[in-house]
């Protein structure tokens, strides 16, 4: 497959007052991605002191760390068809009551088996997030501002990661485990209210036959005179779509790069060892040098705040340059980073000198992965897909990402323990030399496409 780009057409500017209310739907329907990051960030100051009163072993606190990704998985395979049953909107609304649920369960948890359960709810609302947050903004954004609108559900997802750092380390001077998984109540209900007043995603009105309404909201989101313009370019692609059939033929020659690209981009995200540094942070620093667990998580707050800045560059660069050109540094800039770490790490008890390269070594890889491999994954599978079959085919990807983290999560310590920081971190280098190298040959830039040039480009 070629990584050119799509015939430039571009859609017709709208105007300033309604971008503001685009801007606004993105913004509330990423607080699913602040809940996504605030659940999986979380978990790292938590287990510092839930593995003490539970008495854990390495491999129960593995399982207890990965029981939100099993649930994920679910999610994200189910997402998409659920998205495409109810609508984004009405999903997303039911995906905070179960980010509420697992919360509370969490908190309340009174063993092992009880936590598990919470994660594996709170994971199950992640997966739905994550393969129809995107989704929904994709479709209410116009082309030429969809790149940073989509990348708000990762700025939302590092906000959300900052967030449970700054609040672990509050609680941490109390242990207050249950107080860091209970707090994900209050952006979760604000969440469900800002659903609660946004639209429905006009592309996916158009797909029920639902064209009055369509355009109704398209009205709201653009230029009144663009309106029959687009929804008449929306129902050919529709058309098209349906003449095709469904989600199988991207195993067609036609359509299979895309689904090459989502599910290599899913699995690349994960096995270049980004989780391990949201779930094990602080217990990275801590075997870095600094000891304290305030300390450590203190530390990891500070590498949140890179992820958030990074993440902002990203967005702001990204319907500029391109998404390729932010692909290849980024991921380049981790194949440097995850060396440098893996050397820092070559003494058993880092100290000194060694103990703040590691650090910083961190902070560079996950800016790295801020400006690249995080904000690009989710946009390109919300963008490269048909509309018929965007969401259900969006899940297939989240659910090999899930399931990648799974995997990279459930092995991480254990990795430690058999092989030592050096070698484990030098295997998720190179796992990164091979996205690189898949970016580089697969990748097709997209910027200022619309979606439905996209569709043409990969029907070509």
């Amino acid at each position: 497959m070629s990584a050119e780009a799509p015939p430039q057409k571009g859609s017709a500017p709208i105007r300033p007052q309604n971008r503001r209310f685009v801007y606004l739907a993105a913004a509330f329907a990423g607080l699913g991605g602040l809940l996504f990051g605030y659940d999986t960030g979380v978990i790292s100051g938590a287990e510092l002191f839930f593995k003490n009163d539970f008495s854990l072993s390495v491999f129960a606190l593995e399982v207890i760390v990965s029981g939100v990704l099993a649930g994920a998985a679910a999610g994200a395979l189910l997402g998409g068809r659920l998205a495409d049953i109810f609508g984004r909107r009405t999903l997303l609304i039911f995906t905070a009551l179960i980010f509420a649920a697992g919360a509370v369960l969490c908190a309340a948890a009174t063993s092992p088996t009880i936590l598990i359960v919470g994660r594996i709810i709170v994971g199950f609302g992640i997966g739905l997030s994550s393969s129809t947050v995107p989704v929904y903004i994709s479709e209410v954004s116009p082309a030429d501002a969809r790149g940073w609108t989509v990348s708000l559900f990762q700025l939302a997802i590092t906000l959300g990661i900052l967030l449970a750092y700054i609040v672990d380390y509050a609680f941490a001077s109390v242990q207050g485990w249950r107080w860091m998984f209970g707090l994900a109540v209050v952006p979760a209900a604000i969440f469900a209210l800002g659903m609660f007043f946004l639209p429905e995603s006009p592309r996916w009105l158009a797909k029920r036959g639902r064209l009055d309404a369509a355009r109704a909201i398209l009205s709201r989101i653009r230029d009144t005179s663009d309106v029959d313009a687009e929804l008449q370019e929306i129902q050919r692609s529709l058309d098209q779509a349906q003449e095709h059939g469904n989600w199988r033929d991207l195993l067609s020659a036609r359509l299979r790069p895309a689904l090459i690209v989502g599910i290599g981009l899913a699995v690349f995200q994960q096995v270049t060892g980004i989780n391990t540094v949201i779930y094990y942070a602080p217990m990275i620093v801590q075997s870095a040098g600094i000891s304290s667990a305030s300390g450590a998580i203190l530390t990891t707050a500070g590498i949140g705040i890179v992820n958030v800045l990074m993440t902002i560059v990203s967005m702001w660069l990204i319907d500029r340059i391109g998404r390729r050109p932010l692909l290849l540094t980024g991921i380049a800039g981790m194949v440097v980073t995850l060396g440098v770490l893996g050397w820092a790490f070559h003494s058993a008890s880092p100290t000194g000198a060694l103990s703040w390269i590691a650090v910083i070594s961190i902070m560079l890889y996950v800016a790295s992965f801020a400006i690249s491999l995080g904000p690009i994954f989710w946009l390109l599978i919300a963008e490269i897909y048909p509309l018929k079959v965007r969401s259900s085919t969006e899940g297939v990807a989240a659910t090999f990402n899930w399931g990648s983290n799974l995997l990279v999560s459930l092995t991480f310590l254990t990795l430690l323990q058999e092989i030592g920081a050096t070698r484990t971190f030098w295997l998720y280098g190179l796992c990164a030399i091979g996205a690189w190298l898949f970016s580089y040959y697969l990748v097709p830039e997209t910027k200022g496409r619309t979606l439905e040039e996209i569709e043409a480009f990969w029907r070509k």
